[in-house]
């Protein structure tokens, strides 16, 4: 009985410990490995040491990746982390038809990334709806170039990327206002603090724990963004090579016609270690707040 129950629990668990070795350990491992050689997608390689990472600090355009990326985060983490909150607010009251602004809001993150980008490309093109309602309405006399300016495009990206992610998130603070007891509410009702105090000093503090998790969670994706800026952008490399983010460049170093795998490779683990920065920034700065 002594020998049954200590190999049974490793026997349930190693079908999923094989896939995560097969499908992503060894991947991971096997990226790292690559980025210390030249090997192409054609043809083998071999050792070169740091020549992937030397040649990745020359690029011209990791800079703007950089740039583009980090600026994503910056201003979508905090977006996508109050306002579902705000929203979750909103549609959690007892109202009429509040299961329908429910399914409304949560609809763009059933529908397809690339979908919803084509769709916001039509809208934002030089004629499309936005910018033919903007000079009907006389707000401005020649069309924005929503596609075509690097800093518009961008924010177009970030806009598309909060609208869509506003529902997935309001959801999860919807679970989580749902264990904020009510009692708290009603006692500092009582000791008189009004509807803001109550947010910030009994919602936020009960809902830490999901708003942590969200911020993790937008601030990975932020750094792997792709879809958004690739379909605006309408084609590879985008305006000039300005408007890329590091997973485009990636993208660009592993599919081109050299198909450089170990420099796509380099890329990752880049792109790794920049992604390890705030996510660890985020946990000591939680485990200081349970102190």
């Amino acid at each position: 009985m002594r020998y049954h129950r200590s190999y049974t629990p490793w026997l349930l668990v190693t079908p999923a410990l094989a896939f995560l070795a097969v499908f992503s350990l060894w991947p991971a491992v096997n990226t790292v490995v690559l980025s210390f050689t030249n090997v192409h997608k054609l043809s083998g390689g071999h050792f070169i040491g740091f020549r992937n990472y030397t040649l990745m600090l020359q690029d011209p355009a990791l800079k703007d990746a950089i740039v583009n990326t980090l600026l994503f985060m910056v201003i979508c983490v905090p977006l996508l982390t109050f306002l579902p909150l705000l929203l979750a607010l909103l549609v959690e009251r007892a109202l009429p038809f509040m299961g329908f602004f429910r399914t409304v809001f949560y609809f763009p993150v059933i529908a397809s990334a690339v979908t919803v980008a084509l769709i916001w490309q039509w809208i934002l093109d030089d004629r499309g709806l936005a910018n033919q309602f903007a000079q009907q309405v006389g707000i401005v006399h020649r069309t924005i170039p929503f596609l075509e300016d690097r800093w518009l495009l961008l924010f177009s990206a970030i806009a598309l990327t909060v609208w869509k992610g506003l529902g997935y998130y309001m959801v999860l603070y919807l679970s989580a206002l749902g264990n904020v007891r009510r009692e708290l509410h009603e006692a500092a009702a009582v000791d008189g603090a009004g509807r803001l105090r109550r947010f910030w000093h009994v919602t936020v503090p009960g809902v830490r724990g999901t708003m942590l998790l969200i911020a993790i969670l937008i601030g990975v994706n932020s750094m792997r963004v792709f879809t958004e800026l690739y379909v605006l952008g309408g084609r590879d490399g985008g305006i000039g090579g300005q408007d890329v983010s590091l997973v485009m460049l990636v993208q660009q170093a592993a599919s081109g016609p050299d198909g450089r795998l170990g420099y796509a490779s380099a890329l990752s683990v880049f792109l790794f270690v920049l992604t390890i920065g705030p996510l660890l920034v985020l946990a000591r700065v939680n485990r200081r707040n349970q102190a």
